[in-house]
């Protein structure tokens, strides 16, 4: 396995850097190695906030910023119109995107919709997608299985928000284009 590079896109509050977070445990779990990298300076709640994962087969030794992902992951479909979310992406790479609007078009790679924001209130009875969309991204990469996603916010978050939040997950998982 080469070196896979995944970049989240949210807003401030969204949980973009835990989402990270989560998924680099979740490759630990599977003897991965993963790291997780925030992008963020004085923002506040709402503003547009990145954050990075990396995940290797063997120890990974660059320690900056992903400039060419092999996946993109926006948690805000409102950013599409504020910030070039395809900036870098690698040919043949990965948007995913939380929309029940399937209207955005990546002429080098393949964009995958889920409505996590309909599936969270479902579940979780809030606008919490961050997790739900770590199921759609272990969907469409098979880079992460559903079981460390599970174990990873269980570990996270506790017991009874980490088996909502699992559970918001895999239904994204089982729905997403």
């Amino acid at each position: 396995m080469r070196m896979i590079n995944v970049r989240f896109h949210g807003r401030g509050g969204q949980g973009v850097v835990t989402s990270a977070e989560v998924l680099a445990i979740s490759c630990d779990l599977e003897g991965k190695f993963a790291q997780a990298l925030p992008s963020f300076g004085p923002e506040r709640t709402g503003a547009p906030v990145i954050s990075y994962c990396r995940i290797n087969e063997k120890p990974i030794k660059v320690y900056q910023q992903i400039y060419h992902p092999d996946y993109v992951v926006v948690l805000d479909e409102s950013l599409l119109k504020v910030i070039d979310v395809l900036a870098g992406l690698k040919k043949g790479g990965h948007l995913i995107i939380n929309s029940k609007d399937k209207y955005f078009k990546c002429a080098d790679g393949v964009v995958h919709f889920v409505d996590a924001y309909s599936i969270s209130m479902k579940i979780i009875g809030k606008p919490f997608v961050n997790m739900a969309m770590l199921g759609a991204f272990a969907k469409v990469s098979n880079i992460v299985s559903l079981s460390s996603l599970k174990k990873a916010m269980i570990k996270r978050f506790g017991e009874e928000i980490g088996e909502k939040n699992f559970e918001a997950a895999e239904e994204c998982y089982n729905v997403v284009e």
